[in-house]
């Protein structure tokens, strides 16, 4: 599987990073200057009805202000999805590394028509079988091989913790989402726990 190679490309990677970033910030004598603890974080997001890797890096501006991007799988519809979201980030009083943070954005993907629509399939040898057909707008069913494209809007709410002595970030977030697909129109709610790590 891709994910699987590209999760140990980024083990691999981890440890020539960890050594840049510390040296940087001997050499400036902090962090970001956000607030975070860091300036830019790389990792993994597993979700409910998206999951897969998050990249999320501090503008310069000091002011908490950060773009995310999410590059996920939907598993259920056989297809995936680019999302762009920028987010402000607020510490919490009394607890350091810890940040409450909100935003918004919109994203892009492609599906497959016969796993999009799940409550309209019909399953042809029960649901052990790999074969599935789609409900007309005539109560018969068909085939439905074609990926369309699906654009859509977010918001962001989230929690996350930047581990103290550790280059790594964790976090809990909620992003429902609007969708449009095919002339189909939806909303759902997502919800995620990432691990980043971070320089």
């Amino acid at each position: 599987m891709n994910y699987l190679r590209l999760t140990g490309f980024l083990l691999l990677l981890l440890p020539g990073l960890a050594a840049n970033a510390q040296s940087k910030k001997k050499s400036s004598g902090g962090g970001s200057g956000s607030g975070s603890g860091y300036s830019t974080g790389i990792g993994l997001r597993g979700g409910g009805w998206s999951s897969g890797l998050t990249l999320k890096h501090f503008l310069g501006s000091g002011k908490g202000v950060a773009i995310e991007a999410l590059l996920t799988t939907e598993y259920k519809a056989h297809g995936g999805r680019l999302t762009i979201l920028g987010e402000k980030h607020i510490g919490v009083p009394d607890a350091k590394g810890l940040q409450f943070y909100y935003g918004a954005g919109f994203h892009a993907g492609a599906y497959q028509g016969r796993y999009y629509f799940a409550d309209d399939r019909f399953y042809y040898n029960g649901r052990n079988g790999d074969v599935y057909f789609l409900k007309g707008n005539k109560g018969g069913y068909y085939y439905d091989e074609t990926t369309y494209l699906a654009i859509g809007a977010d918001l962001i709410l989230g929690l996350e913790y930047k581990l103290p002595d550790l280059p790594f970030v964790v976090g809990v977030d909620y992003k429902p989402f609007f969708e449009v697909f095919h002339g189909y129109t939806g909303f759902y709610n997502d919800a995620a726990v990432s691990l980043r790590f971070t320089f």
